[in-house]
């Protein structure tokens, strides 16, 4: 190995990548973007770990008008949030579905709360409402826990649609949106070009072969995973295929709209991440941004992988039909025609 080869590789990627203007530039703007991003969501000095809502709280009420009751040890604690509802249904539904971690009833004596034991979390605030209505030197018991009725779903069958719908969200966005700008890189892209190929063939191609390769991962990892946890599907297997069909060429298509302009893999691979790191975040794949600002369930519902989640949820947790979620099928449907559109008008084969 000759040191003066090494040191001029070297220096010629180094001169590559800075002379790389937009991918030098986003290796900057990314991170401060990440960094103001999560300082929005997460605003203040604790973040709250638990969600506890409270019925009936009246609309444009403030939360705290049904605190009345309850030990301010409680209310105060900072790792606990608080959501109110205007009904009981309405609470335990969003509770059935791991968006709150307890639910309680305002104005009760003893306290009247509902919980669920699919989650350690619930049984964490469960013990902390407990220890602050309960003093070790009180003998009276001031709090009564009351049954659940209706389905109850585990926390792995929650998060199972949202784990699938993030794996097919970077198979998709990476899989079309980097490869295609790295294509055109090497000049794939040029040579095709000389061919009576026509670049809405050429992206309907790559749309169709992804999809086949998204869908067969999907029923693979679905099955392997579905021997080892034995998920519970309340709904038709069927409907929740076509859901996700839908989202995954709508996310496709939206790969293909990053692919269709760009040579530098660098910068592609800067516009996937700021994509797909806030949609994972506020898609609810892992957690429920419920309780967070209007403003923000407003900007997550720009996310084909909200609609998807939503869908696949109501289907695989609810046991709906394929009709209940028309609504977020249609949404889908919208997005991929658009898509495929800018990527088909923008397309250029050599830059």
């Amino acid at each position: 190995m000759r040191f003066k080869r090494l040191w001029a590789i070297f220096q010629t990627r180094n001169l590559e990548y800075f002379r790389d203007r937009e991918a030098f530039g986003w290796n900057f703007l990314f991170p401060f973007l990440i960094i103001i991003g999560f300082g929005i969501i997460f605003k203040g000095d604790y973040r709250a770990q638990f969600k506890v809502g409270i019925f009936p709280v009246p609309p444009k009420a403030a939360i705290e008008s049904s605190f009345e009751g309850l030990p301010e040890s409680f209310t105060s604690f900072q790792a606990i949030s608080f959501v109110g509802f205007e009904s009981k249904a309405l609470g335990l539904d969003k509770l059935k579905h791991h968006k709150i971690d307890l639910l309680i009833q305002a104005h009760t004596d003893p306290v009247r709360y509902w919980v669920t034991d699919a989650t350690p979390s619930g049984a964490i605030v469960e013990r902390l409402l407990k220890e602050t209505l309960l003093p070790h030197d009180a003998g009276a018991q001031r709090f009564t826990k009351a049954d659940i009725k209706g389905l109850q779903i585990r926390y792995v069958d929650w998060l199972f649609p949202g784990v699938l719908g993030m794996n097919m969200m970077f198979s998709a966005l990476y899989g079309v949106g980097w490869v295609v700008v790295r294509y055109r890189k090497n000049g794939v892209l040029k040579r095709l070009k000389a061919t009576p190929l026509t670049a809405f063939e050429y992206l309907t191609a790559q749309l169709f072969s992804r999809i086949f390769l998204l869908m067969f991962t999907l029923i693979v990892v679905w099955v392997g995973s579905d021997l080892i946890l034995d998920f519970r599907v309340y709904g038709s297997l069927l409907n929740l295929f076509i859901v996700y069909l839908a989202g995954c060429t709508c996310m496709t298509a939206l790969g293909l709209v990053i692919a269709c302009r760009g040579t530098s893999e660098e910068f592609a691979n800067g516009v996937l991440n700021l994509i797909c790191w806030p949609m994972m975040f506020l898609s609810e794949v892992w957690f429920s941004i419920e309780g967070a600002p209007d403003w923000l369930k407003a900007v997550a519902k720009i996310f084909p992988l909200t609609h998807l989640l939503t869908a696949a949820r109501k289907i695989m947790n609810e046991g709906q039909g394929l009709v209940a979620v028309m609504p977020e099928v249609g949404i889908l449907c919208a997005m991929t025609l658009a898509f495929l559109l800018i990527g088909a008008a923008f397309f250029s084969w050599n830059k």
